[in-house]
């Protein structure tokens, strides 16, 4: 009976993407050039690099890496800040708190809808182009459940990390900077705008405790490294499961902290 409710907000989730099908053809056209930058960005940088492959990564090996990372951030980014912030500001977060269910899982499985959509009109579409033009550079085995198993805790801590900073927006009334800063730091720190493997040595080995790199580079490491060992395996997965359980407790007991705060001034 849960599952019907959850479901519901989905099936509608899905809907109303579909009515916004403008938007997602913009969205794939910004791709595409943020993509052409990107390949010529990298094709400059191991021109100048006189070898190969740097810090173990090949110029197809990083292109890869990023193309994929790109689609990934287009299927998992939520806006959940975004829509805590406006029902905030309008006091429509009122309204959401009398609701029967948890604002926190109702806003995740309102936006539920949006995953599926942006799965089969933006990650498929690209996971296939990149398999089929990489010729077996992405090896089909048990790393694509690992990685199936990893994106499926990404994307819990990335809302995580989304709902205790749209949080803050109880005390501050106003989300904009925080949330440009956020984005930053998250697409820096998880390997999604350059891959983890070219950060410089001290600085990878305290990304690799943070639980950014959970978010975009696990699941991708996972995903393209189709002869991982079995402990590595076990070690980025455990390291996932950590930070969701973490990053779950420390959102949930912000919220529930942070009601005590809240003030609306519109509705």
């Amino acid at each position: 009976m849960k599952l019907r409710k959850y479901f519901s907000l989905t099936r509608a989730g899905i809907i109303e993407s579909l009515q916004f099908r403008l938007a997602t053809v913009v969205m794939i056209f910004g791709n595409l050039l943020y993509l052409i930058v990107v390949y010529f960005l990298w094709k400059a940088i191991f021109a100048s690099s006189g070898t190969d492959m740097v810090n173990g990564m090949t110029f197809s090996d990083t292109l890869i890496y990023l193309v994929l990372a790109t689609a990934l951030f287009n299927f998992m980014e939520m806006y959940t800040v975004w829509e805590i912030g406006r029902n905030i500001q309008s006091g429509k977060i009122v309204l959401d708190l009398l609701k029967p269910m948890e604002y926190r899982r109702y806003l995740f499985w309102s936006y539920s809808g949006t995953f599926v959509t942006q799965f089969f009109f933006t990650f498929l579409p690209t996971f296939i182009v990149v398999a089929i033009v990489t010729h077996g550079a992405i090896t089909f085995g048990f790393n694509l459940v690992f990685f199936v198993i990893s994106v499926i805790m990404a994307v819990a801590i990335n809302y995580s990390i989304d709902f205790l900073v749209g949080t803050i927006c109880l005390y501050t009334e106003s989300i904009w900077g925080i949330n440009i800063m956020k984005q930053v730091i998250v697409l820096l720190l998880s390997g999604a705008t350059i891959p983890i493997a070219f950060f410089p040595e001290p600085l990878k080995t305290i990304v690799y405790y943070l639980p950014f790199q959970s978010i975009y580079n696990a699941p991708l490491t996972l995903l393209l490294d189709g002869n991982s060992k079995p402990d590595t395996t076990l070690i980025t997965l455990g390291t996932q499961l950590i930070w969701c359980v973490v990053m779950l407790v420390l959102s949930k007991l912000f919220w529930k902290i942070s009601l005590r705060q809240i003030t609306v001034n519109g509705g």
